[in-house]
């Protein structure tokens, strides 16, 4: 897989990216949303499976949220060395990798998706889906190095929108099949996802390019590791990504656990809180680019507090209508927040270069450095959220019999990290001795 590499690439030179940079990015970001999109498909499989489970499968609500918790852990811990991939063996090459990887998730659960199957077998079909969670980590570490910073927002926002969007379609997709064929024929729902996969991977391997200046840098991996910044970044991630993964995946389960809806019932209103929080998180990037992706975070983590207020009121009440609302307002904060805080990470490391006096391209080259390096413990972490999501709601049906206690514990995580994205990002800087280098204005960022 030779693939076809450009061996130079400069996206802040203005001249370079209006005669051939563009052109090309714009190619390269397209292709990636598709095949990151049907990624994200195979990676929430399991959030579709489980409402075709019907009581011959013998497994519980509980033992329901632990197979979607698998697939988003495994989703999670592979998305570190999918970051390091691109550098390795080209974005391209990796996209065409990774895409036809998806086939085996895919036949597996086309194999296991019948009853009698055993639990333990499930569990490892699910963990398997979990490899689609990775092709975000690589893609978008692809695309940051594509893009200028002044436009990293707005592309690193649609391409992971694009590819949230793999979340709802594929539970429509689930939709459909069940008020036309039953919840009797999950493999319909794959029949359809199989030729998917191969497209996605001959569209890679036709159209998208590798870049030669990209190489693995473990000094930059260390460096973003050693760098507090990294850390918190991944925890406000937590916050945003983790909880769109987290409710996509468990949303249909808690409508049908809490609130005895059908399987037809729960898969028809699945796919919209998805569906919103994806198709926002662009816009998010946009508002970053323009005031600061601090400012739009600091908003967006007290308005996702004050939602989930609305939804643990709705909890204890049983009120379905305001907890749809609440619930569907917490997907669109989500979203807008995802796209917020990955366009912090490159202006935060940009800023920081140029507080430490570097420069033009310098800084520029600092930025896409460290924040390359970043993104990959960044998405992974925040993935992780959504583990912890699933795992809090199997307790509390477990404990209590309904999502009230984990909507709680979520409501606490929100106002964490309002305080810690104003502590360090939005609070004025304090001033610093004339020997010091200026504080960053990460307010900015």
């Amino acid at each position: 897989m030779a693939g076809r590499w450009i061996e130079r690439w400069d996206p802040e030179d203005d001249t370079f990216w209006r005669e051939t940079g563009e052109r090309v990015a714009r190619r390269n970001l397209f292709l990636s949303v598709f095949c990151e999109h049907v990624g994200f498909s195979v990676w929430s499989l399991w959030s579709v499976m489980v409402l075709f489970m019907g009581p011959g499968y013998g497994v519980d609500p509980a033992g329901k949220f632990f197979l979607i918790s698998v697939a988003t852990l495994v989703g999670a811990l592979v998305r570190i060395p999918y970051t390091f991939a691109v550098a390795r063996f080209g974005g391209r090459n990796w996209s065409v990798f990774s895409c036809l990887l998806l086939l085996v998730p895919a036949v597996a659960a086309w194999l296991a998706m019948e009853p009698g199957t055993s639990y333990t077998t499930f569990l490892l079909v699910a963990a398997l889906a979990g490899v689609g969670g990775g092709n975000f980590a690589s893609s978008m570490t692809n695309i940051n190095a594509f893009f200028p910073l002044r436009k990293k927002g707005w592309a690193l926002g649609l391409n992971a929108g694009g590819g949230n969007i793999g979340v709802p379609v594929v539970q429509l997709v689930g939709l459909l099949v069940i008020a036309t064929a039953g919840a009797a024929h999950p493999r319909i729902v794959l029949a359809v996802y199989i030729p998917l996969i191969v497209l996605a991977g001959l569209c890679a391997a036709l159209g998208m390019d590798n870049l030669a200046p990209v190489r693995n840098d473990t000094g930059a991996a260390k460096e973003a590791l050693r760098d507090a910044h990294t850390w918190i970044m991944a925890f406000l991630y937590l916050g945003t990504f983790g909880s769109f993964i987290g409710y996509s995946f468990a949303f249909g389960l808690v409508l049908q656990t809490q609130f005895g809806r059908t399987p037809l019932q729960a898969a028809s209103l699945t796919f919209i809180g998805p569906l919103l929080g994806s198709v926002i998180r662009p816009v998010g990037g946009r508002l970053a680019d323009v005031y600061g992706g601090a400012r739009i975070t600091l908003g967006n983590f007290a308005a996702m507090a004050a939602a989930t207020g609305v939804v643990l009121y709705a909890s204890v009440q049983k009120s379905l209508p305001v907890f749809l609302t609440g619930f569907i307002a917490l997907f669109v904060l989500s979203g807008l927040g995802n796209g917020s805080t990955y366009k912090m990470i490159p202006g935060i490391f940009q800023a920081k270069a140029l507080a430490g006096g570097l420069s033009g391209e310098d800084a520029a080259a600092y930025g896409r450095r460290l924040s390359g390096a970043a993104m990959g413990f960044v998405g992974a972490i925040g993935a992780l959220g959504g583990l912890a999501i699933n795992l809090a709601f199997r307790q509390s049906f477990q404990t209590v019999g309904s999502g009230t206690a984990a909507f709680a514990a979520f409501l606490a995580c929100y106002a964490a990290c309002f305080t810690v994205t104003w502590a360090v990002y939005v609070r004025r800087p304090a001033r610093t001795p004339v020997s010091a280098a200026p504080a960053p204005a990460y307010a900015e960022v």
